[in-house]
């Protein structure tokens, strides 16, 4: 039986040429276009753009397109938690949220009202059957792969997804897009978090968070300056910090190194390399596993960024929480973010990152 799909149709490149190799491999396929923002101050939100270009694709490959807004859902489930997470100094990763709880959650859901048996999307990302579950595997294009920002969606959605474009390197799809007639061939890459957009991230946030100054200051407790508020500050950040060069230190640039929470204070260190910028370990909420759970002790790699190079590590793990020991160093790692756990290719599973464990002991008191 020909199962109807519904391609999430964003507007970009990526989700046409997912709607265009369906089409062409003969498959019923209608699409759907979602709006998660409304709000549009200074014309920095793309969304009546992206309709536009979804309309035109949708009416060059000759398949129905519908339009929904999950904005409602965004916010309760994505956006306030960003918010909550930024007020308690952390760094948060919405678009892990918004593909769990949105596209493969609300959108999802819609898309079984339209008559959908399988949700595809534009992500660059395999998936591959065994024994009943879904593999979640990288993208034959290391460079675009998006597995990490996948590792939240479970196995009930990831069984009725399609990942078209996961065999492709981007400039394939550009090249098929173009042949295609697609008008959207030459639309850049979307970039940042969604909803923000080109807007400046201090201005937004402040106009959600009232910024708290406090002291930035050295591990030892000498005062350098004041910060505008830890939300603005994330570990391993140069920029924005205000202090520049000092009389009373040698010459070299200040890093975040921490945020004391209690005292409101932002804690910096001189030296791209200064240790106290390194983890020896990661520490996570509990995982939510894609695969079987391995052994509590499984040697295997942790992604803690987007297109940050797999880390070899010990995982310990319980039903409360896990600790990453790395093989070597890894610098930057925020509170906040998530962990993805790999296999070779297979991505295991992942869980939010509750501190890192520093390699200088003088570090714990500072790491948020």
């Amino acid at each position: 039986m020909n199962q109807r799909v519904i391609v999430a149709l964003s507007g970009g490149v990526d989700s046409a040429v997912a709607a265009l190799l369906l089409r062409r491999a003969g498959r019923d396929v209608a699409a759907l276009h979602m709006s998660n923002w409304e709000e549009d101050e200074a014309g920095y939100c793309t969304a009546a753009a992206d309709w536009q270009d979804a309309r035109s694709v949708a009416a060059e490959l000759g398949i129905a397109l519908h339009r929904v807004s999950f904005a409602a859902e965004y916010r309760e489930q994505v956006f306030r938690h960003f918010l909550a997470d930024y007020a308690a100094g952390l760094t948060p990763n919405p678009d892990v949220l918004c593909n769990r709880e949105v596209k493969f959650g609300a959108c999802l859901a819609y898309a079984r009202r339209l008559g959908g048996s399988v949700l595809a999307t534009g992500h660059y990302a395999r998936l591959a059957s065994r024994a009943g579950r879904m593999r979640l595997l990288r993208a034959r294009d290391a460079a675009k792969d998006q597995s990490y920002f996948l590792q939240q969606v479970p196995q009930d959605a990831l069984a009725c997804a399609c990942f078209p474009l996961g065999e492709l390197a981007k400039a394939e799809v550009r090249e098929l897009a173009r042949s295609a007639g697609l008008p959207v061939h030459d639309r850049p890459d979307s970039t940042g978090i969604c909803f923000i957009g080109e807007r400046p991230f201090r201005s937004f946030l402040a106009s959600y968070l009232p910024p708290l100054p406090g002291p930035i200051e050295t591990p030892a407790g000498e005062r350098l300056g004041r910060h505008d508020g830890l939300m603005f500050h994330t570990i391993g950040q140069r920029q924005g910090l205000g202090i520049g060069g000092r009389r009373d230190h040698a010459e070299g640039a200040w890093y975040v190194a921490g945020k004391d929470l209690a005292r409101n204070a932002l804690i910096v260190v001189q030296g791209h390399d200064h240790p106290l910028l390194y983890a020896a370990s990661v520490h996570t909420e509990a995982i939510r596993w894609l695969a079987d759970a391995p052994a509590p002790r499984q040697r295997c790699t942790i992604q803690v960024r987007h297109r940050q190079a797999p880390e070899p590590c010990v995982l310990e793990w319980s039903a409360s929480g896990a600790t990453a020991v790395l093989e070597r160093p890894l610098r930057g790692v925020a509170p906040g973010q998530y962990a993805a756990f790999y296999a070779d290719d297979e991505c295991l599973g992942g869980a939010r990152i509750t501190a890192a464990g520093a390699l200088a002991a003088s570090a714990a008191s500072t790491a948020a």
